[in-house]
């Protein structure tokens, strides 16, 4: 995660709280969780590397598949669920939506935004799927296998009765050209087309 990630989820996870990192990866989010707000919890991951990594650096890591759900934590075990950049990897994102949402009060949810101007302008153009610093690999090799939009997203919240209470569009490559301000506005007045990463803070209804 980068550091506009860091400040929405100190923006919108409380001090102290509960918290479970689902696909924690090195615990980079998770250990400035701790640090800056004084949270509990555990992250999740299944690359050894990074698990190594994150147990390095103080933190509570379990070795997990995100395709096996969250049957191991009871309801309400936490108060935030965060999953960044793995939605789109897992077989079944309903489901794993759902069970964020019993096993805690909130979830935020980022993902990769495939309605992305460039990603448009790369298949048009080119004729085969997009390849960015979001989207890195290959059609044959990616682990990304439900890319989806911001719309796409919110119908699935609204198909399986998940409220979204904040969404934040994010451009991870600001135009240089352009002021960060007027391009923030920009971003905010279509997300689907200019933003390349959505945020979302999601709870039951």
């Amino acid at each position: 995660m980068n550091n506009i990630d860091h400040q929405l989820a100190e923006k919108w996870i409380l001090p102290k709280s509960r918290v479970l990192d689902l696909g924690c990866g090195d615990g980079t989010l998770l250990e400035h969780l701790q640090k800056n707000l004084g949270v509990t919890g555990y992250g999740l991951e299944i690359d050894e590397f990074k698990i190594n990594q994150a147990i390095a650096k103080g933190l509570n890591i379990i070795e997990q598949d995100l395709n096996e759900g969250l049957a191991r934590f009871a309801d309400n075990s936490f108060d935030t669920v965060v999953m960044a950049r793995a939605l789109q990897a897992v077989k079944s994102p309903d489901q794993l939506l759902i069970d964020m949402l019993r096993v805690a009060k909130e979830g935020i949810v980022t993902f990769p935004n495939f309605a992305y101007w460039q990603n448009r302008v790369y298949l048009g153009i080119k004729g085969i799927m997009p390849m960015s610093e979001t989207l890195p690999h290959e059609w044959y090799n990616t682990p990304n296998i439900h890319l989806c939009t911001f719309k796409d997203f919110e119908r699935l919240c609204d198909d399986n009765n998940i409220r979204i209470l904040d969404a934040v569009a994010i451009s991870d490559k600001p135009n240089p050209k352009l002021p960060s301000a007027l391009l923030n506005r920009m971003v905010k007045r279509v997300p689907n087309l200019l933003a390349d990463v959505a945020v979302y803070r999601i709870a039951k209804n």
